[in-house]
């Protein structure tokens, strides 16, 4: 009877703990994303730079792609130099709604370093990108996060979190964090780290803020050389 009893008790706490990993799961996405292959990509879909993320998912809105690009450094001819010595770098994100065979693009994402003649970063960050369901109304939230930045030295980049909900549109700036040195009475010194969020993430459903700051403070920390 105690071995029974144990076997039940057994039972149902691993039934809890594969609850709330199901919970777990589904409290941040509920949608399979499918990797793109960018040399078949649907009518009507245009980017520039070269891809770094491209996926497509279905949820309420419909059939969604989401294409991450940079160009890395170059010259453009968009930008007016004063130097010869400055380069340029952007970086872009596109959502676009399959329908028919064909992509009609809803928003875009631009930003850039213009006419650098030092430093420069225009990049996602790592592993950053996520799909998410957090207020479970099976519409997605799309979160994209970036750094930029034209520096001769290592002081902090421009960071940013920009999430969109259909179309409305998130975002979160500020800078990452630099670690300074330790002075003599072993104290590390930071420099940087520091953001606001705009009206829609103070006005909107308290998990996207709550999923934004977890999102800055995972990725606060400069890497260098990625």
């Amino acid at each position: 009877m105690r071995h029974n009893l144990y076997t039940v008790k057994k039972y149902v706490f691993v039934l809890i703990i594969l609850a709330l990993c199901i919970h777990s799961a589904f409290s941040q996405t509920a949608f399979q994303l499918t990797k793109l292959d960018t040399n078949k990509l649907p009518k009507g879909i245009k980017y520039e730079g070269k891809i770094k993320i491209a996926v497509r998912w279905l949820d309420s809105l419909g059939d969604n792609i989401a294409i991450l690009s940079e160009t890395g450094i170059y010259k453009s001819k968009k930008f007016k130099h004063e130097t010869d010595d400055g380069r340029d770098a952007e970086l872009f994100a596109y959502h676009f709604i399959v329908k028919n065979d064909s992509a009609f693009q809803t928003w875009k994402i631009h930003d850039f370093i213009s006419d650098c003649p030092v430093d420069i970063e225009a990049r996602f960050i790592k592993n950053s990108f996520q799909v998410t369901d957090l207020n479970h109304d099976g519409f997605g939230e799309i979160w994209i996060m970036y750094k930029t930045v034209c520096h001769g030295d290592v002081s902090p980049c421009d960071m940013k979190i920009i999430m969109y909900q259909g179309q409305q549109k998130f975002a979160i700036r500020g800078q990452n964090k630099v670690f300074g040195g330790t002075d003599d009475k072993g104290i590390k010194h930071y420099e940087g780290g520091v953001y606001k969020y705009d009206k829609a993430f103070a006005d909107g459903p308290k998990e996207f803020l709550e999923f934004a700051k977890k999102l800055w403070d995972k990725n606060i920390m400069q890497t260098w050389g990625e």
